[in-house]
């Protein structure tokens, strides 16, 4: 990894969107957004660039976000889906969902994660549901760190290699360890969200015009994918579990180092 200084003014010049993760990455010490944070999505959408983050968090947030955060979509569940604001047309400004798996799928796979989640929390009475269990429609959600005392990390390894030997894809966040059933990530999801809105073909000579930022191990597959790839610096320090890290570190963390980013690349952009 190498400092967001460095990356050169032909990369941000042929930028067209940012994607973004957001626990980590956009909030703060507290785990919250800062308005400053909100308007740097509002310059870089006044830049000409699409607006959208990508995150471990549920459907009934990502709801929320693309109904009233100034985003062009969002990606939510690692993936299991995206949301965005219906174009102009008969239907108005109707909410379009776009979802990895039919009704039926995810219903069998709610009921088999749910008595997995039981066992998980029978091993690990430290662990939770993470709170905003209730909205989610593809994964369960470990908490380990977020509304409950932080788990020795061989816990988490544990419940990790629990929920794997029972066949979930699983991932690793700053907060959660999130599994599911189904072969979908946030990489494949965002591919989808590209072709909608470039269109982008982020497997051939389009992954240059979408920068990502991130800050945990499941935003590995994204780091992979376009570039630049960008991580705050709190990456720091979960840098030995990610697979794939970011060609870019910021100095700063979380949302600091976001708007960090983003100001380099609209200052590169202005004068190019």
């Amino acid at each position: 990894m190498i400092s967001i200084s460095d990356l050169p003014a032909d990369e941000a010049s042929r930028l067209e969107a940012i994607f973004f993760d957001i626990d980590g990455t956009i909030t703060d010490s507290e785990g919250r957004i800062p308005a400053s944070a909100f308007d740097a999505m509002e310059r870089a959408a006044g830049a000409d660039l699409r607006v959208v983050p990508v995150t471990g968090r549920p459907a009934g947030w990502c709801d929320l976000i693309a109904r009233t955060w100034p985003v062009d979509a969002v990606v939510g569940e690692n993936g299991g889906l995206y949301f965005r604001r219906g174009r102009s047309g008969p239907d108005g400004g109707a909410m379009e969902r776009i979802y990895a798996q039919d009704e039926d799928t995810r219903r069998s796979n709610r009921a088999r994660l749910e008595a997995l989640a039981i066992e998980v929390l029978r091993r690990h009475p430290g662990a939770r549901l993470a709170s905003d269990q209730p909205y989610r429609e593809f994964d369960i959600a470990i908490d380990f760190c977020e509304d409950v005392a932080r788990l020795p990390t061989e816990e988490v390894d544990a419940i990790i290699a629990f929920l794997e030997q029972a066949g979930c894809h699983v991932k690793l966040s700053s907060i959660h360890v999130n599994a599911w059933f189904g072969s979908f990530d946030k990489a494949s999801m965002v591919r989808r969200v590209a072709r909608d809105l470039g269109p982008w073909d982020l497997d051939a000579a389009d992954r240059d015009k979408v920068a990502f930022f991130g800050d945990s191990p499941n935003d590995a597959p994204l780091f992979a994918l376009v570039r630049p790839s960008i991580g705050v610096a709190n990456l720091k320090q979960m840098a030995d579990r990610i697979a794939t890290p970011p060609r870019y570190v910021t100095d700063a963390s979380g949302a600091a180092g976001f708007i960090e980013g983003v100001d380099h690349l609209l200052r590169l952009r202005a004068h190019s």
